[in-house]
């Protein structure tokens, strides 16, 4: 399939055309409308920076967005989605051009005008999604670079969710569900074991990634399973980081509406007690 006709140029970023396979079709590239018009072929393979949203509803909405959008910020927006797709090497999820799209452009007016949204959950995002976080800096960066609109540091965070959405195919809200979660977890342990940890250090690091993979393990309904006799043990060894575990997997099994498997009390009290003696 070497050649679309394009039915409509929408502006120099987008156009419509007809898909042997899909139908009509939105094709998204920076430049490929430019010089184009009604009935033209298009060589779908000469333009690797090309994005085809198949999906009508995708469609539909990334249209409804068009007028409002400058042309050079959707550029940089393009170029933006495309850096994204290079640096995580992944095919990105379609709705990543209506999401990630709406946001920057509100992000772009919004800084532009000096205005800045708090991001509550930046740390965790940073800690969870390390590889999406550092790609969501190469993109501020180059928006910084193309229009001369520093973002603030927030911004990594809410555009790292957006990154890390479109890759693993996760609706957005549950990867903000879960951002929450682990946020509120970790203030939980903080309080109960009455200590603070040091968000940029390692022990940060792996109780986030520990309370992660739990929720994925939750979520996917996988079992883990559980050494036998040492779930007593703990209890009686260290009861006060076998009940926190506790009430961190009612918290878990509240927020997230599923079953969590007995043994993640094991591992958990085994991970907060290791967390206690390290700071005690």
């Amino acid at each position: 399939m070497a050649q679309l006709k394009i039915e409509k140029v929408l502006n120099n970023n987008v156009l419509i055309a007809e898909h042997p396979s899909y139908g009509e079709v939105v094709l998204i590239g920076k430049g490929i409308g430019f010089n184009r018009k009604h009935g033209d072929l298009i060589e779908k393979d000469s333009a690797e920076k090309l994005f085809v949203l198949k999906n009508e509803k995708e469609q539909q909405n990334y249209l409804k967005l068009l007028p409002f959008i400058d042309n050079d910020f959707l550029e940089v927006i393009i170029a933006s989605i495309e850096l994204i797709k290079q640096r995580t090497n992944s095919m990105l999820n379609e709705h990543i051009h209506v999401a990630l799209t709406d946001h920057l452009m509100f992000a772009l007016t919004r800084a532009s005008q000096g205005m800045e949204m708090k991001n509550p959950f930046l740390v965790e995002t940073k800690a969870l999604y390390r590889h999406e976080y550092e790609v969501a800096k190469e993109v501020v960066q180059l928006i910084k670079d193309n229009t001369g609109i520093s973002f603030p540091i927030g911004e990594v965070g809410f555009i790292a969710l957006h990154i890390h959405s479109a890759i693993t195919n996760k609706d957005l809200s549950d990867v903000n569900q879960h951002s929450q979660l682990v946020s509120r977890l970790v203030d939980m342990v903080e309080e109960q074991l009455e200590l603070v940890i040091d968000k940029e250090g390692i022990d940060y690091m792996r109780l986030v990634r520990h309370l992660r993979f739990a929720i994925e393990r939750v979520v996917n309904g996988e079992k883990v399973d559980e050494p036998e006799k040492i779930s007593s043990l703990l209890k009686d060894e260290y009861p006060i980081c076998y009940n926190l575990s506790w009430k961190l997997i009612k918290v878990m099994q509240q927020t997230l509406k599923l079953k969590v498997f007995d043994a993640e009390a094991v591992y958990l009290t085994m991970h907060l007690q290791r967390l206690q003696k390290k700071y005690k």
